[in-house]
């Protein structure tokens, strides 16, 4: 594991947690210099994907050695933490458990899947395959900077990038987190007090993913996005500035 801290050190704290098969410099690197101007930030790079040659374990394990850190270098108390995509998974665990304290749970327009063992396996037997052959083939790859692209209208240099980073992972730990992410749960309408969870909610994933929200959060504080997932992250479309003021917004908010 990795954990880094930087930005502006007397400000408020943010700990950034990246989505699948992803670290904190790809994800995050289109808003960090932004964020770090007003913020402490704690950026996380789990293990298998800190450039260590380690394998990521589990949801679970990798959630407690995050609870560890923070509760070795900051107390039990942190003002926030915004998850992309499967880390908005940790950021729900990390206010479920409540070993640690966090004011402002942020999660970044998650899909929040759960499933039962059988489903897991047979989505997972379905997606290993292409996700390790990406990883390693340039034919695959060049689909799936393709579908970057398209997609997320990343530009071509952003695609480049993440692909390049991409590849430097073990697909045993990119089946790992795929296949441990869908299996740890969140309990519904979970209620924290002195938390506040916040979504960024963005539309064009649908409104299931909405409903999950509604569904696992008590009372959640729902911003809307007419956006694709995550699509504020990659590259100057006009979400970036819009996402990050509301972002500012939730860590000024009361959490009582």
């Amino acid at each position: 594991m990795e954990f880094v801290e930087m930005g502006n050190l007397n400000g408020k704290t943010l700990m950034l947690l990246p989505g699948t098969c992803c670290n904190y410099q790809v994800n995050f690197g289109a808003v960090l210099d932004a964020l770090g101007e007003k913020y402490h930030l704690i950026c996380v790079n789990y293990d298998g994907f800190d450039g260590s040659g380690s394998i990521f374990p589990d949801m679970m394990t990798v959630t407690k050695k995050i609870e560890a850190y923070i509760q070795e270098k900051h107390g039990v108390k942190r003002d926030g933490a915004i998850g992309s995509s499967l880390g908005s998974s940790f950021v729900g665990q990390l206010i479920q458990r409540k070993n640690v304290h966090i004011d402002h749970g942020i999660f970044g327009s998650p899909d929040l899947d759960q499933s039962g063992v059988l489903a897991v396996k047979l989505q997972t037997a379905i997606m290993y395959p292409f996700i390790a052959s990406a990883a390693k083939k340039s034919n695959k790859q060049g689909k799936m900077r393709k579908m970057m692209i398209d997609f997320f209208q990343m530009s071509g240099e952003t695609a480049e990038h993440f692909m390049a980073t991409f590849a430097t992972f073990d697909p045993i730990s990119i089946k790992n987190e795929f296949y441990t992410d869908l299996l740890t749960h969140l309990d519904e309408q979970i209620d924290v007090p002195g938390t506040k969870v916040h979504f960024i909610y963005a539309n064009k994933m649908g409104k299931k993913y909405l409903k999950r929200y509604k569904k696992y959060f008590k009372d959640p504080d729902i911003r809307e996005f007419d956006m694709q997932h995550e699509q504020w992250l990659f590259g100057d479309n006009g979400f970036t500035e819009p996402v990050l003021a509301a972002i500012d917004e939730f860590m000024r908010s009361d959490t009582q």
